[in-house]
């Protein structure tokens, strides 16, 4: 057992004293619980620590270890003059876990580095660290725009590694909350926000790392968090232990969620498979929703399937209901994979003879076209989840005020610009923010004059 425990921590600057200055009062119960951990650590004595950080370099495809020997940073951007940290690397883990990531399929390791120094995500962990125990060496791991289950994976390629090379490590998630807890926080509030900051630390005190893997991406960005995927990471670090979980504290004085959690690992556990749980209800998940499928999605679930393992469009099948066929429209498909976006492509007014061609040809070009992704494989297929939005005739409207961000979606034009929003989007409130999208999607200026239009659709899922 070469994991000794593992901590999920936050990383606000405040709490630095030399930040703080006199702030740092009001979040006493986190540097409290900050002291409680660096003792424990002092007390195992790690060879190595593993810090895994959001604010390191994130790439959206790539999760990255920091390479090389050493490396060193200070707080002078909070305004810290005097705190200055220096570490060594155990590049020797480094290399294995590099190793089993390449073997394994996950897109992990050590190139594309941009900066060196030490973020305040991993500073301030060693800060408190270093207080009592200094005879150590690190991993620098940061966080991607992978899914989640990506990154528990990755976590499973860390245990593998540090096993491999019986090294004695802790496992250090940093990782801040809700950063929408209140209007004067550093973002403005949302709803989302507390209920996420209520759950997470709920999975933190049971050791619950199914419901880390089980928050919906869209909710998660809602709420404005930031260490989910640190927190992921470390849980696949843990996959098939038992863990004693201790939670030390929460706050969110500052209109950002801090909390503290201890987890000492004390044996191996069968039914701690995570990922492998994930697996088997996420199947059972895309069976039922494949199962209530309408045609509409159904027919754009065929097309893109078709397309992908054949490179032909299909042609209209034979049991469409009347209305797909005699019907026209302009048709928007989306895709998702995981909870994220994985494509969507769309025809404001009708480029196709039905709806049904509609959805044939928009089906093909979100799943293989859409240039913000790359086009889908077929061991994709299964994964991917569908919905159909057909579209009613747009009218013009003089201001947002005719607009509701549920019941329309919205169109801004000027000259050959054009670009569209649809309605009841997650995270998009209000028709202001629909406008605001809609405005930079085509590439039109606030400050311009333009053309607005509404209009309704029928969601098809």
């Amino acid at each position: 057992m070469s994991i000794l425990a593992s901590y999920i921590v936050p990383h606000p600057p405040v709490i630095v004293p030399e930040v703080g200055r006199g702030q740092e009062y009001r979040v006493r119960d986190t540097i409290n619980a900050y002291h409680n951990v660096a003792r424990e650590i002092s007390e195992l004595k790690p060879e190595t620590i593993v810090v895994i950080t959001p604010h390191s370099v994130m790439y959206q495809d790539y999760i990255h270890i920091s390479p090389g020997k050493s490396a060193s940073g200070d707080l002078k951007r909070f305004g810290d003059f005097k705190t200055s940290i220096e570490v060594d690397y155990d590049a020797e883990l480094v290399a294995k876990i590099e190793e089993l990531a390449t073997q394994k399929g996950i897109s992990a390791g050590t190139l594309g580095e941009k900066s060196k120094n030490l973020d305040h995500g991993a500073l301030i962990p060693l800060y408190f660290i270093n207080q009592y125990f200094e005879d150590y060496k690190i991993i620098r791991v940061s966080i991607s725009g992978l899914s989640f289950i990506d990154h528990y994976r990755f976590g499973k390629c860390i245990k593998e590694a540090i096993e491999s090379l019986g090294r004695k490590t802790v496992i250090v998630a940093s990782g801040d909350l809700s950063h929408r807890l209140k209007n004067d926080g550093p973002y403005s509030y949302a709803e989302e926000g507390p209920i996420f900051d209520k759950k997470v630390t709920e999975y933190m005190r049971t050791a619950d790392f199914m419901g880390f893997l089980n928050f919906d991406e869209d909710f998660s960005e809602a709420a404005g968090e930031c260490g989910l995927r640190s927190f992921i990471i470390m849980a696949g670090a843990l996959d098939g232990n038992s863990v004693e979980s201790e939670f030390l504290s929460y706050e969110g004085t500052f209109g950002v969620g801090y909390a503290v959690c201890k987890y000492k690992v004390t044996g191996d556990a069968e039914e701690r498979h995570f990922d492998i749980r994930y697996e088997e209800e996420k199947a059972k998940r895309m069976e039922k929703i494949k199962d209530q499928e309408d045609d509409y999605v159904k027919l754009a679930r065929m097309s893109l399937e078709n397309y992908v393992k054949n490179r032909k469009y299909i042609g209209i099948p034979d049991d469409l209901p009347k209305e797909l066929v005699e019907n026209k429209a302009g048709v928007f498909v989306t895709i998702k994979k995981d909870g994220r976006l994985r494509g969507c492509i769309g025809t404001i007014s009708p480029m196709e003879d039905c709806i049904a061609n509609e959805i044939i040809r928009n089906a093909v070009s979100a799943g293989t076209g859409d240039p913000r992704f790359d086009p889908v494989t077929v061991d994709e297929l299964p994964d991917l989840v569908y919905s159909v939005d057909v579209l009613g005739e747009p009218e013009e409207v003089k201001d947002e005020s005719e607009l509701d961000a549920v019941r329309y979606g919205v169109i801004v034009s000027k000259g050959f610009r054009r670009g569209l929003l649809l309605p009841n989007l997650e995270g998009v409130k209000t028709p202001r923010q629909q406008i605001e999208i809609a405005l930079q999607k085509a590439g039109i200026s606030p400050k311009e004059s333009f053309k607005l239009e509404r209009f309704e659709v029928v969601r098809h899922k």
